[in-house]
């Protein structure tokens, strides 16, 4: 219910500030001490794609950018960009590794905005490039931060995002096997099992997927994209996300029978 009603003053603040631009004036104010958003800041969790530097996961599409038009010759500028649905930071559609899943289209606006908690593992990731989130390590933050919502987006916070754009963050090995830290499918397990995530969580990470890059079975990923569920990967500036506290919003471009979408994805962040 607290997600619905914050859901409910996010639209609301909009329409507000759609409806009040007129009379605003020059002062462009349209009236934010009332506004039920003032208790947060927005923090930007997306990458910039850039095709000199944006990481495409082994095997998908290459991101390109080209430009079409330009003002001095056509009176607007304009770019052609291709890419793969899972291009630099995005969410997944359950639809993406199961059949008879929900496709990008067919999920409800409350599936990308979700409570949100921060799980940080990046020592571990130093010592151990494919560290797999336990249960033990869940039950842990637990006990410092408190339970985990109902619904919520459970993001790692690996270190990988310092790694963008560079070699580093594939961190292949001499053999060619790719080594990134994720969950375990038991830690994954218990947060479907006993209704953390609910029917409408998310996992989230810095790095290409929810499981561990030596995962090759995708397992997590396909418990996880059951019913509502979502992931959110290649996420950014996760050093702003709070432990607890935060929700994040998923926006995209929404295709028809959508694997997901290349994203923009923010965090309501409580000011303190």
């Amino acid at each position: 219910m607290r997600r619905r009603s914050m859901l409910a003053g996010v639209f609301s603040t909009v329409g507000g500030m759609v409806a009040g631009a007129g009379a605003a004036g020059a002062t462009g104010s349209s009236g934010g001490d009332a506004s039920p958003l003032r208790g947060y800041r927005l923090v930007n969790l997306a990458h910039v794609n850039d095709p000199e530097r944006t990481n495409v996961y082994p095997g998908d599409p290459e991101f390109t950018v080209q430009t079409v038009t330009t003002v001095p010759k056509d009176g607007f500028y304009l770019q052609y960009v291709r890419q793969g649905e899972h291009t630099g930071t995005h969410w997944g559609a359950p639809a993406h590794f199961n059949e008879g899943q929900p496709y990008a289209d067919e999920l409800d606006t409350e599936d990308l905005f979700l409570p949100a908690v921060k799980i940080d593992i990046r020592e571990q990731a130093r010592r151990n490039a494919d560290y797999e989130v336990s249960v033990a390590d869940l039950q842990r933050w637990e006990r410092r931060h408190g339970r985990i919502p109902r619904e919520a987006a459970v993001v790692l916070w690996t270190g990988w995002e310092d790694r963008w754009g560079t070699p580093a963050f594939f961190n292949y090995d001499a053999t060619g096997q790719m080594h990134q830290p994720g969950f375990s499918l038991e830690a994954a397990q218990w947060l479907v099992r006993t209704g953390r995530l609910g029917r409408r969580g998310a996992l989230g990470t810095d790095t290409f997927s929810v499981e561990s890059a030596s995962d090759t079975s995708y397992a997590v990923s396909k418990l996880l994209y059951q019913e509502h569920r979502i992931s959110l990967e290649i996420l950014a500036n996760l050093a702003r996300l709070p432990e607890t506290g935060a929700y994040v919003m998923a926006g995209g471009t929404i295709n028809r029978r959508g694997s997901g979408s290349p994203a923009s994805i923010y965090a309501f962040v409580p000011r303190r």
